[in-house]
């Protein structure tokens, strides 16, 4: 009785329905599919995806998922909701990000033909075992970092103070995404003394293997390419211009800038160098998550 006091009347009438009509099995719970859905995958693909990534086929140059919507409706007659539609475009693996401004090249055509074969040659080269593989780059760290996202009350205004004091360091690294391996020098400034100073302490660090090339991925800086350089063993390997999305190591710089000093300030450059000393420290006794933060990922050249 202290079962059935707690059903409604209307459920148990329900149950001595299924039971008179099929028996126990009709008292069986079985989980109901949902609603079937609007589009199929490979419709999501072929009539939605392609939208998305180029804007100028509905003449239009940028999405926010407001605007998608409301042309998938008016002028495709695709009527699913808003809540829907984003369901659909996460499920093909798209999500928000903000574009990383490049220098537009002068010739597209030839720009895309060479990044093409510098994927190709990157490519062969990781894959080759006779090499290991290498990405080196500079990037400058400063005491008033731009303000990052943070979680703050509704309808507060945060702030964050700063010192406008400009004070910058540098840093010069290379990584070996397959291990973590990671090789760092903070400096001043960058220019050719300051860079064969890295290729001594990179040489020192990372000796020559029998049977191994080193090979180390650069940009096109000047100081990359001064004559008088010492190579040691190393060979470089010069990206496609307009090509940091090529080098891994861009990840670490975007990890070290969010995760590491997100909300740090000083006026000192000391303060600034500890700070920075401190975090690659941390991330040499970490290779998994260098790692981890600069699994190559497939070069497709676009």
């Amino acid at each position: 009785m202290l079962l059935f006091s707690c059903v409604k009347e209307r459920t148990l009438r329900l149950w001595v329905s299924r039971y008179n009509e099929l028996g126990v099995d009709g008292l069986i719970y079985r989980p109901q599919a949902g609603r079937p859905r609007k589009m199929k995958p490979p419709q999501v693909t072929s009539e939605i995806i392609p939208l998305l990534e180029d804007p100028s086929l509905a003449e239009q140059t940028h999405w926010t998922l407001t605007k998608l919507h409301g042309y998938l409706k008016e002028q495709k007659d695709i009527d699913v909701s808003y809540r829907t539609l984003h369901r659909y475009i996460k499920e093909q693996n798209y999500v928000r990000r903000i574009p990383r401004p490049m220098p537009e090249p002068p010739n597209k055509i030839a720009w895309q033909q060479s990044r093409e074969e510098c994927a190709q040659q990157l490519i062969e080269a990781i894959n080759d075992p006779q090499k290991v593989v290498y990405f080196s780059d500079e990037a400058g760290f400063e005491g008033d970092p731009r303000p990052r996202q943070k979680w703050v009350k509704r309808g507060s205004s945060p702030t964050q103070p700063y010192f406008g004091a400009h004070v910058r360091k540098n840093i010069v690294a290379a990584v070996h995404p397959e291990s973590g391996d990671f090789v760092s020098l903070i400096v001043p400034h960058n220019d050719k003394e300051v860079f064969q100073a890295f290729l001594d302490t990179f040489a020192q660090e990372v000796p020559q293997q029998e049977g191994k090339e080193i090979v180390l991925v650069l940009d096109n800086a000047s100081w990359h390419k001064a004559k008088s350089l010492n190579w040691h063993h190393i060979k470089p390997f010069y990206l496609s211009a307009y090509s940091p999305d090529f080098n891994p190591i861009e990840r670490l710089w975007q990890h070290i800038k969010s995760q590491h000093l997100a909300g740090y300030i000083t006026n000192k450059g000391s303060e600034l160098e500890q700070k920075l000393f401190d975090i690659l420290q941390s991330l040499l006794r970490t290779p998994d998550n260098v790692q981890s933060i600069c699994a190559n990922r497939s070069f497709n050249g676009t």
